[in-house]
Protein backbone atom coordinates (compact mmCIF):
# COMPACT_ATOMS: atom_id res chain seq x y z
CA UNK A 1 0.00 0.00 0.00
CA UNK A 2 1.20 3.49 -0.86
CA UNK A 3 1.36 6.07 1.87
CA UNK A 4 -1.02 9.00 1.69
CA UNK A 5 1.98 11.25 1.00
CA UNK A 6 2.91 9.13 -2.02
CA UNK A 7 -0.65 9.25 -3.36
CA UNK A 8 -0.81 13.02 -2.92
CA UNK A 9 2.59 13.48 -4.58
CA UNK A 10 1.13 11.53 -7.49
CA UNK A 11 -1.83 13.93 -7.61
CA UNK A 12 0.51 16.91 -7.78
CA UNK A 13 2.50 15.26 -10.57
CA UNK A 14 -0.57 14.78 -12.80
CA UNK A 15 -0.96 16.96 -15.86
CA UNK A 16 -3.66 19.63 -15.85
CA UNK A 17 -6.13 17.55 -17.86
CA UNK A 18 -5.80 14.58 -15.50
CA UNK A 19 -6.45 16.93 -12.55
CA UNK A 20 -9.59 18.20 -14.33
CA UNK A 21 -7.93 21.62 -14.57
CA UNK A 22 -7.79 21.93 -10.79
CA UNK A 23 -4.72 22.98 -8.78
CA UNK A 24 -4.33 21.59 -5.27
CA UNK A 25 -2.41 22.94 -2.28
CA UNK A 26 -1.34 20.01 -0.12
CA UNK A 27 -0.08 20.31 3.46
CA UNK A 28 0.81 17.45 5.84
CA UNK A 29 -0.78 17.73 9.31
CA UNK A 30 1.63 16.71 12.10
CA UNK A 31 0.45 13.96 14.44
CA UNK A 32 0.40 10.26 15.16
CA UNK A 33 -1.93 9.54 12.24
CA UNK A 34 -0.87 10.46 8.71
CA UNK A 35 -3.24 13.24 7.56
CA UNK A 36 -2.94 15.59 4.60
CA UNK A 37 -4.89 18.86 4.31
CA UNK A 38 -5.90 19.66 0.73
CA UNK A 39 -7.16 22.99 -0.56
CA UNK A 40 -8.54 23.53 -4.05
CA UNK A 41 -6.71 26.63 -5.29
CA UNK A 42 -8.80 29.49 -6.60
CA UNK A 43 -11.95 28.16 -4.94
CA UNK A 44 -13.75 28.80 -1.68
CA UNK A 45 -11.45 27.63 1.11
CA UNK A 46 -12.91 24.36 2.36
CA UNK A 47 -10.07 22.14 3.56
CA UNK A 48 -10.31 18.45 2.80
CA UNK A 49 -8.53 16.12 5.20
CA UNK A 50 -7.18 12.90 3.72
CA UNK A 51 -6.07 9.86 5.70
CA UNK A 52 -5.78 6.15 5.04
CA UNK A 53 -6.16 2.83 6.79
CA UNK A 54 -5.20 -0.61 5.48
CA UNK A 55 -8.58 -0.81 3.74
CA UNK A 56 -9.46 2.66 2.49
CA UNK A 57 -8.50 6.25 1.81
CA UNK A 58 -10.88 8.62 3.56
CA UNK A 59 -11.44 12.24 2.47
CA UNK A 60 -13.38 14.50 4.89
CA UNK A 61 -14.55 18.09 4.52
CA UNK A 62 -16.09 19.71 7.60
CA UNK A 63 -19.17 21.82 6.83
CA UNK A 64 -20.44 23.33 10.10
CA UNK A 65 -20.80 22.60 13.78
CA UNK A 66 -23.86 21.81 15.86
CA UNK A 67 -24.02 25.33 17.30
CA UNK A 68 -24.34 26.84 13.81
CA UNK A 69 -27.70 25.15 13.16
CA UNK A 70 -30.94 27.04 13.79
CA UNK A 71 -32.48 25.14 16.71
CA UNK A 72 -35.96 25.01 15.15
CA UNK A 73 -34.59 23.73 11.80
CA UNK A 74 -32.44 20.75 12.77
CA UNK A 75 -34.92 17.96 11.96
CA UNK A 76 -35.80 19.51 8.61
CA UNK A 77 -32.08 19.98 7.85
CA UNK A 78 -31.32 16.33 8.66
CA UNK A 79 -34.18 15.18 6.42
CA UNK A 80 -32.85 17.36 3.60
CA UNK A 81 -29.37 15.88 4.08
CA UNK A 82 -30.78 12.36 3.84
CA UNK A 83 -32.65 13.30 0.66
CA UNK A 84 -29.48 14.79 -0.84
CA UNK A 85 -27.24 11.86 0.13
CA UNK A 86 -28.28 9.43 -2.62
CA UNK A 87 -27.96 11.68 -5.69
CA UNK A 88 -24.68 13.27 -4.52
CA UNK A 89 -21.86 11.69 -6.56
CA UNK A 90 -18.91 10.14 -4.67
CA UNK A 91 -19.83 11.76 -1.33
CA UNK A 92 -21.96 11.23 1.76
CA UNK A 93 -22.91 13.26 4.82
CA UNK A 94 -21.70 12.34 8.26
CA UNK A 95 -21.10 13.74 11.72
CA UNK A 96 -17.92 13.62 13.76
CA UNK A 97 -18.51 14.70 17.36
CA UNK A 98 -20.38 18.03 16.99
CA UNK A 99 -19.24 18.73 13.42
CA UNK A 100 -21.14 17.89 10.25
CA UNK A 101 -19.05 16.75 7.32
CA UNK A 102 -19.15 15.46 3.81
CA UNK A 103 -16.84 12.57 3.00
CA UNK A 104 -15.77 10.11 0.37
CA UNK A 105 -13.92 6.81 0.70
CA UNK A 106 -11.74 5.12 -1.87
CA UNK A 107 -9.77 1.93 -2.23
CA UNK A 108 -6.14 2.06 -1.15
CA UNK A 109 -5.38 0.89 -4.69
CA UNK A 110 -6.89 4.05 -6.22
CA UNK A 111 -4.76 5.95 -8.70
CA UNK A 112 -3.61 9.55 -8.38
CA UNK A 113 -6.15 10.48 -11.06
CA UNK A 114 -8.93 8.76 -9.04
CA UNK A 115 -7.83 10.83 -6.04
CA UNK A 116 -7.89 14.06 -8.07
CA UNK A 117 -11.46 13.29 -9.19
CA UNK A 118 -12.53 12.45 -5.61
CA UNK A 119 -11.03 15.65 -4.19
CA UNK A 120 -12.61 17.80 -6.90
CA UNK A 121 -16.04 16.17 -6.53
CA UNK A 122 -15.92 16.32 -2.73
CA UNK A 123 -15.06 20.01 -2.80
CA UNK A 124 -17.82 20.77 -5.34
CA UNK A 125 -20.32 18.71 -3.34
CA UNK A 126 -19.37 20.53 -0.12
CA UNK A 127 -20.02 23.91 -1.74
CA UNK A 128 -23.33 22.68 -3.17
CA UNK A 129 -24.36 21.24 0.22
CA UNK A 130 -23.57 24.46 2.06
CA UNK A 131 -25.54 26.47 -0.52
CA UNK A 132 -28.51 24.10 -0.33
CA UNK A 133 -28.57 23.86 3.45
CA UNK A 134 -27.75 27.49 4.28
CA UNK A 135 -31.38 28.26 5.24
CA UNK A 136 -30.98 25.88 8.21
CA UNK A 137 -27.89 27.63 9.54
CA UNK A 138 -27.58 30.71 11.72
Amino acid sequence: MQSINQVMEGVLALDEESRLGVEFDIQPIPGDTEVIQVLVNGQEELPIFVTASDDQILCICYLWSEDEIKSDSKVEMLESMLDMNMPMPLSSFGRIDDKYAIFGAMSTGSTAQDMAVELTMLHDNAIDAIDALLPYLK
